[in-house]
């Protein structure tokens, strides 16, 4: 995808982060607000369909209650949620109601989209709701979400909802121009116009992880970029300071970052396996197996298995890793932990014999792997 192509596409997911959208801290930044509703609105009349991704929930809470840290303890962070999502979504309807615009409140959590039936549940709402002219308004559900079913922070949250709604765009409007090659601090600080996400040197580019108000920083911005591109999705990362910033790239304009999918997009079900982030186990891999993998993305057999850890069922989630413990895919096992660890290195004509039972001849089928490397 290039500029031109860009300003022809019609999904978009639009992130917006804390410290704009709370002017730093400072409390609801609702000119700012406004304006990125009348730009939504100009969209939404060019026919390009807007779910808008946005922070500032902890950081408009701890405005309201006079707390310049942000807290580390759990249950305050979640109280500061609970106080800021009430100002946060009363903004953003005064704002869009004024353009006769209806709006939807999202609240997710992880489990809502590693749940299967969820995720669908999930797709199928706002796909409605997009359908019916309404905006989403999403958010990590922090009133509820505990270290264990977190995204871990809204950059996260944005690309898995670009990968649940099948977008053209994800949208990360941040208070830096883009992505630089080196720090912008730095003499000769030079804006990356355009790469490819699964560039290794954005890495090395994207600096430190986060900021005092939020949670990500540039380096969860290209993860979340990589994570939108396995559904064809490309990700610009753009100031949400500069006027008209959505309407400009809506029109081509060359600001911010472009980074561009270099693969072909995955299937609907191998977005939802890509996205999951929790496996709950993994198995290893030997030389064999894992070359056959990456090769074709066939099958896993129980043959080319060499180890299994964790605590899983048959249907649950879990890592194919090779030998030196990096992850080369994920997939729904069909077998559990315990009959896994009966039936490593076996041909599957042995599993029977083994088992006292066979339900399938594949560790994992193809149609319930997808490839990470």
């Amino acid at each position: 995808m290039n500029r031109k192509q860009l300003s022809q596409t019609k999904r978009w997911v639009i992130k917006i982060g804390s410290s704009l959208v709370t002017n730093k801290g400072e409390g609801l930044d609702n000119l700012a607000i406004q304006a990125w509703s009348e730009q939504m609105r100009r969209l939404q009349q060019a026919g390009v369909e807007c779910l808008l991704v946005s922070s500032g929930a902890v950081a408009e809470g701890m405005a309201r209650l006079g707390w310049s840290q942000r807290p580390r303890a759990i249950h305050e962070l979640q109280a500061a949620a609970a106080v800021g999502q009430m100002g946060l979504v009363q903004a953003y309807e005064t704002c869009f109601r004024q353009h006769n615009i209806h709006t939807a409140q999202i609240l997710l959590t992880h489990d809502d989209l590693s749940n299967r039936e969820r995720y669908l549940n999930a797709r199928v709402t706002l796909k409605t709701l997009l359908a019916l002219k309404t905006i989403p308004i999403i958010n990590e559900n922090d009133t509820v979400a505990t270290d264990e079913i977190r995204f871990g922070d809204n950059d996260t949250l944005a690309a898995l909802v670009a990968n649940l709604v099948e977008a053209d765009v994800l949208i990360i409007l941040t208070d830096q121009q883009g992505l630089y090659d080196k720090s912008p601090e730095l003499d000769g600080a030079q804006l990356v116009q355009q790469a490819e996400s699964n560039d290794p040197q954005l890495t090395s580019m994207a600096g430190p992880s986060a900021g005092t108000l939020g949670m990500g920083g540039m380096s969860t911005k290209i993860t979340a970029a990589q994570r939108a591109a396995r559904s064809g999705c490309s990700t610009v990362i753009a100031s949400g300071a500069e006027k008209d910033v959505l309407l400009r790239l809506r029109d081509a304009e060359n600001i911010g970052t472009l980074l561009t999918p270099s693969t072909e997009p995955l299937t609907a079900r191998k977005q939802w396996l890509a996205g999951h982030l929790r496996p709950r186990g993994s198995v290893t891999l030997d030389l064999g197996a894992s070359n056959v993998l990456q090769a074709n993305g066939g099958s896993l057999l129980a043959v080319g298995v060499t180890a299994v850890s964790g605590q899983f069922l048959r249907g649950d989630l879990i890592s194919c890793v090779d030998q030196n413990g990096i992850e080369i895919a994920r997939g729904l096992i069909n077998y559990s932990a315990v009959e896994s660890e009966k039936i490593k290195g076996l041909a599957s004509r042995e599993i029977e014999k083994s088992l006292g039972y066979i339900d399938e001849e594949e560790l994992i089928h193809r149609d319930n792997l997808v490839l990470i490397r």
